[in-house]
């Protein structure tokens, strides 16, 4: 059974529930205290651009996602492989994806950098999907699918972890990741419609629609959040939104949740 809140948590122990409260008042998590759910939290979400910046990233994340076991297997054909071997070819691309992705995750909850780490590691899907457009060798376009592959599959964790960090209550951040997720497979499709059997073995409407995911909303848009979060950090820090906190009191400060002056978004 998982518990909402530490207070339910019967499995811990009094010392084991202090200690867990403790570190999320000391994150700065609404966890911290038992929350009930309002509508006002779903309305937040709703009236909060991040939800849609980042909806809007993990879709330049996840429609190559959807796309990209739509042509490997051509690929892998047209290698001159086919049965066990071409099995087995499809898998080198997605193991180094898996060790890229641990790595990035480490990367980014160490640094609290994940804009950053969304905007390189989109260089090397933009690259890896213009290899795949304009290559004429299956070589070529396999070599792509490895750059492909590591520059999607980070960016899928990291866009959600990005999007929980920054959103503050239980409840609001319940309904934002349900949004960014729920747009985000949508796109699936997108994906499934836009490589077509008539355009194999090159599917160049295909990788194109796909590489302007990439570039737009993967790249674009993890640019364009982080630029306008590092621009709102600096405006709390300089003391510009604590007029949001006057005359309230410590509960009505608290409820503001990530709208709270001393809540630093995480770039």
């Amino acid at each position: 059974m998982v518990h909402d809140f530490p207070d339910e948590a019967r499995f811990l122990s009094d010392g084991d529930r202090a200690r867990v409260i403790r570190r999320l008042k000391a994150d700065q998590q609404s966890s911290a205290e038992h929350e009930s759910f309002k509508m006002s939290y779903f309305w937040a979400s709703v009236k909060d651009w991040k939800t849609w910046t980042s909806a809007i990233i993990y879709m330049g994340a996840d429609g190559p996602l959807y796309a990209f076991s739509l042509f490997l297997p051509t690929i892998i054909h047209d290698l001159g492989y086919t049965n066990t071997k071409a099995q087995l070819l499809s898998v080198p691309p997605y193991a180094l994806a898996a060790m890229l992705t641990i790595a990035i995750g480490y990367l980014a909850d160490r640094t609290r950098q994940r804009g950053l780490c969304n905007i390189c590691v989109s260089f090397l899907g933009i690259i890896g999907f213009s290899m795949l457009l304009g290559g004429n060798s299956p070589g070529v376009r396999y070599v792509g699918t490895f750059l492909g592959a590591l520059g999607i599959y980070p960016c899928i964790a990291n866009t959600i972890s990005w999007a929980s960090n920054n959103t503050e209550g239980v409840y609001k951040r319940g309904v934002t990741l349900g949004f960014v997720i729920g747009w985000g497979n949508l796109n699936g499709i997108v994906s499934s419609n836009i490589y077509r059997v008539k355009d194999k073995p090159r599917y160049v409407p295909g990788h194109s629609v796909v590489l302007a995911y990439l570039i737009v909303c993967l790249l674009g848009g993890s640019t364009l959040q982080y630029l306008l979060l590092r621009r709102e950090n600096a405006q709390r820090l300089a003391g510009k939104r604590d007029a949001w906190i006057s005359g309230k009191s410590e509960k009505e400060i608290e409820l503001l949740g990530d709208r709270r002056p001393d809540f630093i978004y995480t770039l």
